[in-house]
């Protein structure tokens, strides 16, 4: 087996790598790119020892930030919002009521957390059901990459 720690190409999907090993640390299954409804992709959804549901946005740069007009659609869809920016990001941009993360390639740091909104139970279930699919779609994917291409549709 290769050990190599390839990096991924674009510094969004860094930021999601180091975010998803600190949670990993702290118990939460994630997966990055994840759909909860037509037209909202969040960056990664993390699924906690406890059932939570988290969602984080990832912001490489200002102007990353400053684009991303759908953030507010993502709040109905998990119990905890949250940023994650690299040191250098102006975290003063962001909103105090939201949750920020610090984190690079290699790890994270939760330095702010997002307020506790829990989701309905038929919610919860959806966005659960939705999280295992997509898991497991992506799993059965890396195993058999030509099997998998129908079931996305």
């Amino acid at each position: 087996m290769d050990c190599t720690d390839s990096l991924p190409p674009l510094p969004g999907q860094r930021l999601a790598r180091g975010v998803a090993r600190a949670l990993r640390d702290l118990g939460f299954a994630t997966v990055e790119e994840l759909v909860p409804a037509p037209g909202l992709r969040v960056d990664l959804m993390a699924l906690g020892p406890k059932g939570q549901i988290w969602v984080v946005e990832c912001k490489s740069c200002r102007a990353d930030y400053q684009a991303d007009r759908k953030w507010h659609n993502y709040l109905p869809w998990c119990d905890r919002f949250f940023w994650a920016v690299d040191a250098d990001f102006p975290a003063s941009l962001l909103p105090e009521d939201s949750g920020l993360i610090r984190a690079d390639s290699y790890g994270a740091e939760i330095m702010r957390m997002g307020p506790e909104t829990l989701l309905a139970p038929a919610r919860r279930k959806a966005v659960v059901q939705g999280f295992a699919r997509h898991a497991a779609l992506r799993l059965q994917a890396l195993r058999d990459p030509a099997g998998v291409i129908s079931a996305w549709a």
